[in-house]
């Protein structure tokens, strides 16, 4: 390509030469020689331009139009390189105005390079993206016309495909969706609130009016990252051509591609928007992708030059070999020698695993990480990693929300029938096919209790307890395993499965925890809880200030399941506030009487924020579930208050 380049220059250097000496040997011309072909070979005269209709003039569409309206054009786009003037319909200069110009004295020839290049040898001294944008090489677009895509839409999930309404943010205020998104650090206290924001970000959405749509598209990939979702967010970037990008969503797609160890991915964008950054990781990633594109040698010598340069700490530009090393002609063999860093980082961890390695697992616990301490987010969702770490991270992943019950069944399955795969991944993969298909129904309880005892905290628990959802499921309710109703109806409802748990109903008792998870989850009208039931629950609940009895009112209240009598004598009994009013219920509550289940979404994401049950308050949690309700999200609003009760 670079021979390519240099043809190329010095053809631009000559045409300029010869382009003036042509001018000039016209303008200085006595008499051009006759024609000796018969009248009947001689070019025909022109035609006379049309003047009925006015020329159509062109104008540059904007970013945000640009898409819908090319691909509705039929025409044509002429280039102009840069530097040079645009040619007019006008008259020739004449040969005075040739003269007086300079182009011509004393029968030298000479011409006027472009951007300030005075030789051949400064052109083709140029870097590669200046020549290539000096020769026209450089494109504005990657895509086609017709298939340059609007940015109306934005997303992954349709809404016939269980997204949310595309245009429900359409008419929306601006600084309030921004606030949302902005404002959410990307932790949430609840698997099934997690759930439901990641459905709602991912939706084919229109952005806010008076929001730019990529600045939209920007911040809903930036959360998604704050929330562990690399592989959503990276498919969210991807819908959105490369020509469109601004600064915070080229950003935001590095991040993306870095969180999902696709260091190649980001090529398209580079292609385009080269000069977006100067930074070191920006140049390394340009490197990386001159690699992988076929200039293995000049990408490894790039990133020589970065490394002399000091662009990005040494151990990171040693990965950064590695992994360009795997290309091609270009291999290198590079050593990574851990003990010479004390820290992690999202870019060390993704280089590293994507190039074969397992960074020590201390200095993976010593190092804060954004989601878990401990990089299992990103670990969970890597196919490249072994099984039984994978596993040993949806111990994380699961509970978080970012991997479902048949996901986990499935990385678990893969595990079992890997006799490679040795330790504690191992021994629960057996444990769960025991859950499955145990020889009795107490074979079968005993192993789903040893799963959900062997979690190392409250959080791996309720993610073991979604691991054996669907085994809790497959058993007939007995009057021998009433005892463990509780938590078969918690593990049921971690999927979904709400008809499965009700079918419990006759076994538990009233004020036990599986009775109160009945209470929210269950679809349908019910009667409403009277005073009595919730002072039983109370009597047996075993929670810090009895927050699990406080988080069952919240959710019954929401809901519409208890008068409102009960709700106001035993609130007081309880010394909580259900009805206190702040910025945040009346945003959540206007957006549920607008009817807006996107909006009302993306504000339960912002009122559910933190690491564990005690962030949340009863309020919050009474106006999430109402305002899920309202707005037909009746699903996700019992499965968050029994969540609640479940965790609490």
């Amino acid at each position: 390509m670079s021979r390519v380049r240099v043809k190329l220059a010095r053809s631009l250097a000559f045409g300029l030469l010869l382009s003036t000496a042509l001018g000039s040997a016209w303008a200085l011309a006595q008499e051009a020689p006759e024609s000796l072909l018969p009248k009947e070979f001689e070019r025909p005269a022109p035609r006379p331009a049309r003047s009925a209709a006015p020329a159509e003039t062109h104008s540059e569409p904007t970013a945000a139009t640009r898409p819908s309206e090319a691909a509705g054009s039929s025409a044509s786009a002429v280039v102009t390189p840069p530097g040079a003037a645009a040619v007019s319909g006008g008259a020739l200069p004449s040969a005075g105005a040739a003269a007086n110009s300079g182009v011509v004295s004393q029968g030298v020839v000479s011409a006027t390079f472009p951007n300030g290049l005075h030789s051949m040898a400064d052109i083709t001294s140029l870097p590669p993206d200046q020549l290539d944008e000096l020769l026209g090489l450089k494109p504005r677009y990657d895509i086609p016309p017709a298939a340059r895509r609007a940015m109306l839409h934005v997303g992954v999930v349709a809404s016939d495909e269980g997204g949310l309404p595309p245009i429900s943010l359409a008419h929306q205020d601006a600084g309030l969706v921004r606030a949302a998104l902005v404002g959410n650090k990307g932790r949430l206290v609840s698997r099934w609130g997690h759930i439901l924001l990641r459905r709602a970000l991912a939706s084919r959405l229109d952005a806010p009016g008076g929001m730019d749509p990529v600045e939209f598209a920007a911040d809903r990939t930036a959360l998604l990252l704050r929330m562990g979702e690399g592989d959503a967010a990276r498919a969210l970037v991807q819908d959105v051509d490369p020509a469109n990008y601004t600064p915070p969503l080229i950003d935001a797609a590095v991040d993306a591609y870095v969180a999902t160890a696709d260091f190649t991915g980001i090529c398209p964008v580079l292609a385009l928007q080269g000069d977006a950054r100067q930074d070191g990781q920006w140049q390394v990633l340009k490197a990386i992708c001159a690699t992988f594109s076929g200039n293995g040698a000049g990408g490894m010598a790039q990133l020589d030059h970065l490394t002399r340069s000091g662009a990005m700490p040494r151990f990171d530009m040693l990965l950064a070999q590695k992994y360009a090393g795997a290309a091609g002609k270009a291999r290198r063999a590079v050593t990574i020698e851990w003990d010479t860093v004390s820290d992690m980082t999202p870019w060390r961890y993704a280089l590293a695993i994507a190039t074969g390695l397992n960074p020590p697992a201390e200095l993976l616990q010593s190092t804060g990480g954004a989601n878990s301490g401990n990089y299992d987010a990103t670990t969970a969702l890597a196919p490249m990693l072994g099984l039984g770490v994978r596993a040993d991270a949806a111990d994380w992943a699961g509970g978080a929300g970012l991997l479902s019950s048949t996901a986990m069944v499935d990385l678990y399955s893969q595990i079992y029938s890997d006799d490679g795969v040795k330790g504690d991944a191992a021994d629960r993969a057996l444990l769960l096919h025991d859950a499955y298909l145990g020889d009795t129904p107490a074979a079968r309880m005993d192993a789903m209790r040893q799963l959900w005892d062997g979690a190392s905290g409250p959080l791996q628990r309720y993610s073991r307890q979604a691991l054996t959802a669907y085994a809790a499921a497959r058993l007939a309710p007995a009057s021998d395993q009433a005892k463990d109703a509780g938590d078969l109806i918690a593990s049921m409802l971690t999927a979904g499965l709400d008809a499965n748990a009700g079918r419990w109903a006759n076994l538990v008792d009233v004020g036990s925890q599986g009775w109160a998870l009945l209470q929210l989850a269950t679809p349908g009208t019910r009667s409403p809880v009277d005073a009595g039931a919730l002072s039983s629950f109370q009597s047996h609940d075993g929670s810090e200030n009895s927050r699990k009895s406080a988080f069952l009112l919240a959710g019954l209240a929401g809901l519409g399941r208890v008068s409102d009598g009960t709700q106001h004598s035993f609130a007081g009994k309880l010394s909580i506030d259900l009805d206190g009013q702040t910025r945040w219920t009346q945003a959540i509550d206007r957006a549920a009487a607008l009817g807006n289940p996107t909006l009302v979404a993306l504000l339960a994401g912002l009122g559910m924020q933190g690491d564990s049950w005690d962030k949340m308050t009863p309020r919050y949690l009474y106006h999430i579930v109402g305002a899920l309700n309202r707005v037909g999200l009746n699903g996700e609003a019992r499965m968050i208050a029994a969540e609640a009760v479940a965790r609490g």
